[in-house]
């Protein structure tokens, strides 16, 4: 799987430096070379020599160790490997990052490198959720950088939400799909699914019955042609997949705001079942029952993220792809929709309770395009998945 790949391990500091002894173990396994890089932070929290016992390599620490510069120069340690993975990479390794600063080994390596990165972030919530760290990782991704989580957890100081590093099984994921030899291999996707929840009150809300099941087995496929693939899903009833970058979201604004942080990128895919309204002024408190009293509910129309992103004159990927789920009329009021949003494909398909698509395991689709409307088959929503990741290779090979 990983067999002859060279991964050039920078071991940011953080009580998250555990997690790289079974990652180191898990990249061997599936036949990487590791090489490890540690921050002297990171000796804080593990030791060279375990590392370097499960990567059976030597550990570099020091910029300034000249015995290393006669035989392995910084510039070329930097560049010798397939990937370059940081893990955990810490608040402060980011902002370095995004800034381009290199005051000590690990820093340079990831200034002189011309190999693919991608970091595991690891930190606090708030550290996380800060409008710096949001900044220097919009920075990151707008650079190239792959990332993986973090995700939602427990975490050491106490605290609760993102920032908890990924598992070591989801970063190897990552690296697979990173290093895949696919068609897609270097290609930045955003993949949203799933549907959207609009609160009326804390415990009742707005939405449909999507599944999640298409989005979910279309970033699947993406991923598994070497995509790097953001998933931004709403409250799904299927788990997203793995060696994706997901991004969990609950309303439709929400899943605007995370569409537009994942940009830019070289194709969207448009899946979600996103609510088309939402309740003005939604309760903080839940809304009781009074016999012979109907509660008055306000709506407004949620943003239309689709038409949103294909209509960008800036940075709008070079293809956007749509969804149109229809009970009636289905080619016409997809082709139309198409026209009307501006994206480049639109697959349309009936939902009409009858069929059993929505929320089932098959799907029956239309491909509408510049070339017209082109029918496929009832097949296995993976499937459906396969055929439509294979067309958008074509499209951006």
């Amino acid at each position: 799987m990983l067999s002859g790949k060279r991964i050039l391990l920078i071991i940011g500091g953080g009580i998250a430096a555990y997690k790289c002894l079974d990652l180191i173990r898990r990249l061997r396994e599936r036949g990487a070379v590791v090489t490890p890089v540690m921050t002297r932070a990171a000796e804080e929290f593990v030791t060279p020599l375990s590392v370097a016992a499960l990567a059976g390599e030597k550990v570099y620490t020091d910029l300034f160790d000249l015995t290393d510069e006669a035989e392995m120069g910084h510039i070329q340690l930097s560049r010798v490997a397939d990937l370059v993975l940081v893990a955990p990479t810490t608040a402060d390794l980011m902002a370095k990052m995004a800034q381009g600063m290199a005051g000590d080994l690990a820093t340079t390596l990831l200034l002189a490198t011309d190999t693919p990165v991608m970091i595991a972030p690891a930190m606090n919530v708030r550290m996380w959720e800060h409008a710096a760290t949001q900044r220097n990782l919009a920075v990151l991704r707008g650079d190239g950088v792959a990332v993986v989580g973090p995700n939602d957890g427990d975490m050491a100081c106490g605290e609760y939400g993102p920032g908890r590093m990924a598992e070591p099984l989801e970063i190897v994921d990552a690296v697979v799909g990173a290093l895949a030899d696919g068609p897609l291999m270097g290609k930045r996707i955003v993949v949203t699914s799933g549907p959207t929840h609009e609160p009326i009150d804390p415990v009742r809300y707005i939405a449909n019955r999507s599944s999640g099941a298409q989005g979910t087995a279309i970033a699947a496929a993406l991923r598994a042609l070497g995509a790097e693939v953001v998933f931004v899903t709403g409250p799904a009833e299927v788990s997203p997949p793995d060696g994706v970058e997901v991004v969990p979201v609950e309303t439709a604004r929400e899943m605007r705001a995370a569409v537009l942080a994942a940009l830019p990128a070289d194709a969207a895919v448009f899946a979600a079942a996103v609510a088309d309204w939402h309740v003005v002024d939604a309760s903080a408190s839940k809304i009781k029952k009074v016999a012979g009293k109907m509660p008055t509910l306000s709506f407004d129309e949620n943003p239309d993220i689709l038409a949103e992103v294909a209509r960008m004159t800036e940075g709008r990927p070079s293809l956007v792809v749509g969804f149109a789920a229809e009970t009636d009329d289905v080619i016409d009021n997809a082709t139309a929709k198409r026209a009307r949003k501006g994206c480049d494909w639109i697959v349309a398909n009936d939902v009409s309770p009858s069929t059993g698509i929505m929320g089932g395991s098959e799907n029956a689709v239309t491909l509408i395009s510049d070339s017209g409307a082109e029918a496929w088959p009832r097949m296995g929503k993976d499937a459906v998945a396969r055929q439509l990741a294979a067309r958008i290779a074509e499209a951006l090979v």
